[in-house]
């Protein structure tokens, strides 16, 4: 990866730490104590504090013009009461004692009034993290709005430079954020940390004879350090938009599949939902007691990492303070792990793993194969670089989204495709995983790279 335009400063040039943020760290701590502290003398059987912050910034540009400058500067406290086996939730944005007290004292009304559940409470004790790593999570962007404007410019133009077809512009953005938390909780456990996240888009638009397309591409890090250029962001998205010009449909057919990476991300994104815990005790997925089972394809295995330093999913514990480990879950294509809160794993007689809040850093394996091999290898079909809808149904698996991509003959693009329809089930997709490329998109907390499936329906004409 190159460096960004406008290299990163020292955190905290010219400006405290408080200055930074709306509050100081110790003063998050303080809410948190407080916010307890009110529980308990409140009659609450147990209780849960989570206090946060953040700060930010996002500039657009189109067509060379600065289009929005935006900031956030924000914070915010969530009370969670333990009434026995009942439960309130209340909120503010107020540090002060007076709201404190009166969002504890929401959160208790609701608890009083609100039916027991047997599997409501705190995670177990002894399950809660003791001490953890520093995952280098916190990369502060010392990038003042002009060198914001700049980079946004540098890559819109380095988009529209690419192909004399590329007419007009949806803009390019260029944004940093940083956040802070602490989470406590009525058993002694108080823990948080600062974060970041940083991001270069832009997305053009081409025309020509048979009409417009338009396409995108974006970098997103935890450091500015990581960060493609502007430079670069913008020739991607120039020559992917490029490339769809003069694209048609193509008759109904069924062939192999090819999932570029950011879209094989979905794929994994919709398998986690599946055998997250509210879609398996409300047994609304169609891998409900799935655990054992051959799912994917043999040669498929998935590890949860939520130890990677500066990853987009890492977290030293999950959000009832449960501490997060490394697990292999998905070995030779047999589901080995289920990703559960401790509620829902209450309900389903298990054990938490780890995963209140959303599942961490998740690796999928793969071959040797780049994105032209697995073209090759695939002869015929069609490669998807772009989905839209949200047809996929968690209870029965069933897969149908609109698409947009390329044919392949010959392992090599024939032409641009538009106004298709992909279909499939979900149960049969992940069983018929040919291959999955060594092109793995790591901007997100999924890193995955395309995925080859030997057989779904392509609707067109």
């Amino acid at each position: 990866m190159t460096a960004t335009t406008a290299p990163p400063r020292a955190v905290g040039a010219g400006r405290s730490e408080t200055d930074r943020f709306p509050v100081a760290t110790e003063e998050l701590e303080r809410v948190a104590a407080r916010v307890l502290d009110a529980a308990r003398k409140g009659g609450a059987s147990a209780a849960e504090a989570d206090v946060s912050q953040g700060v930010g910034q996002s500039v657009t540009v189109r067509k060379g013009e600065v289009e929005t400058i935006a900031y956030n500067r924000d914070k915010g406290v969530s009370v969670t009461v333990y009434v026995g086996k009942s439960r309130g939730n209340a909120s503010s944005a107020d540090f002060t004692d007076a709201s404190i007290r009166d969002t504890v004292d929401k959160a208790l009304a609701i608890a009083r009034y609100t039916a027991e559940d047997p599997c409501a409470g705190l995670a177990d004790a002894d399950r809660l993290a003791r001490d953890w790593p520093d995952l280098d999570l916190y990369h502060p962007w010392e990038l003042s709005v002009e060198e914001a404007i700049e980079i946004g410019r540098e890559t819109e133009r380095s988009a529209l430079a690419v192909d004399r077809r590329l007419v007009n512009s949806d803009g390019a953005s260029v944004s940093r954020g940083e956040s802070e938390f602490v989470y406590a909780n009525s058993l002694g456990f108080m823990g948080g940390y600062r974060s970041s996240r940083h991001h270069i888009d832009a997305s053009v638009i081409g025309e020509d004879a048979g009409g417009m397309q338009r396409d995108f591409w974006y970098s997103a890090a935890r450091s500015p350090r990581d960060l493609d250029s502007g430079a670069a962001v913008g020739r991607i998205a120039g020559e992917r938009t490029s490339r769809r010009l003069g694209a048609r449909p193509v008759a109904t057919i069924e062939c192999p599949v090819l999932f570029e990476a950011p879209e094989a991300v979905d794929l994994i994104g919709a398998y986690v939902q599946a055998v997250s815990g509210g879609s398996l005790y409300r047994r609304s997925s169609f891998l409900v007691d799935s655990l054992g089972k051959a799912v994917f394809a043999p040669q498929v295995s998935m590890h949860e990492e939520p130890h990677l330093a500066r990853g987009r999913g890492s977290a030293p514990f999950d959000a009832e303070g449960v501490a997060t480990s490394r697990r292999v879950v998905v070995d030779g294509g047999v589901v080995n792990g289920y990703f559960l809160g401790s509620y829902a794993a209450r309900k389903l007689g298990m054990s938490t793993t780890g995963n209140a809040g959303g599942s961490h850093n998740l690796v999928v394996s793969h071959g040797e194969d780049d994105l032209p091999a697995l073209m090759k290898r695939m002869g015929r079909g069609f490669l998807v670089t772009e989905q839209l809808g949200h047809g996929v149904n968690a209870v029965t698996g069933d897969y149908s989204r609109g698409a947009a991509g390329f044919w392949i003959e010959g392992g090599e693009i024939a032409h641009p495709v538009e106004e298709v329809t992909i279909a499939g089930n979900l149960r049969d997709m992940v069983r018929d995983i040919v291959a999955i490329g060594r092109d793995v998109d790591r901007r997100g907390s999924r890193h995955v790279g395309s995925i080859l499936i030997g057989r779904m329906t392509v609707g067109g004409r």
